[in-house]
């Protein structure tokens, strides 16, 4: 499989499915789900994008039991979105302090590639829903976040795996103060390998792309 495919898949899966730490501290922010950087992503923000989540596993699909299946798999959803919301302005506070910026010809080019890959844009759309739980109409967003993800590696002479790389994103998360509201669980910035340390879905992503690229 092509890097830049591997890469995306590695980031999107990193949004769909990294996990929140146990919940504590104080609800400070009342009607907020998080405050990052002193700006608030509302309860009503994240179950907007929940919502359009869930309505397009129903446009998808024929029937009742398949929508429910498509729910089921994606039980997490609500606190899953909140991580992707979050990392999504964490990790553009860190390619900025990197110097690292995407261009609008950028993202076309990519999401070009990974139709031209997927069978077309109606599957790619399918397959990002589905497998990541982004909507269609936030694909462009969710490829400018794996565009910085992979322009901010290799600033650093890394890739998307490495404990440096996620190191940048711990000093964003330091630098920004992140808040989560403790009923979606809590932010840790201290530990710069807790992606590789705690999630072992992300060597098993990582290493199916290995394989398919031997």
């Amino acid at each position: 499989m092509h890097r830049r495919r591997r890469t995306a898949l590695l980031l999107s899966a990193a949004i769909a499915a990294a996990p929140l730490l146990t919940a504590c501290g104080n609800d400070a922010h009342p009607g907020a789900a998080a405050v990052v950087g002193g700006q608030r992503i509302t309860v009503s923000q994240l179950e907007s994008r929940v919502n359009e989540v869930r309505a397009a596993q129903r446009a998808a699909v024929q029937d009742e039991a398949q929508y429910a299946q498509a729910v089921a798999r994606t039980g997490s959803l609500t606190r899953d979105t909140l991580h992707g919301m979050v990392l999504d302005r964490v990790l553009h506070r860190a390619a900025q302090d990197a110097g690292v910026t995407v261009t609008r010809k950028e993202i076309q080019q990519m999401r070009t590639g990974l139709e031209q890959q997927a069978g077309g844009a109606e599957a790619l759309e399918t397959t990002w829903l589905q497998q990541y739980g982004v909507a269609p109409e936030r694909l462009e967003e969710n490829l400018r976040l794996q565009l910085e993800a992979q322009k901010l590696a290799a600033k650093l002479g890394t890739d998307t795996s490495r404990p440096e790389f996620w190191k940048a994103l711990s000093d964003a998360s330091q630098k920004l103060g992140v808040d989560l509201n403790p009923r979606y669980g809590t932010w840790d910035v201290q530990k710069s390998s807790r992606v590789d340390a705690e999630t072992p879905w992300l060597r098993e992503v990582t290493a199916a792309g290995q394989q398919q690229t031997a």
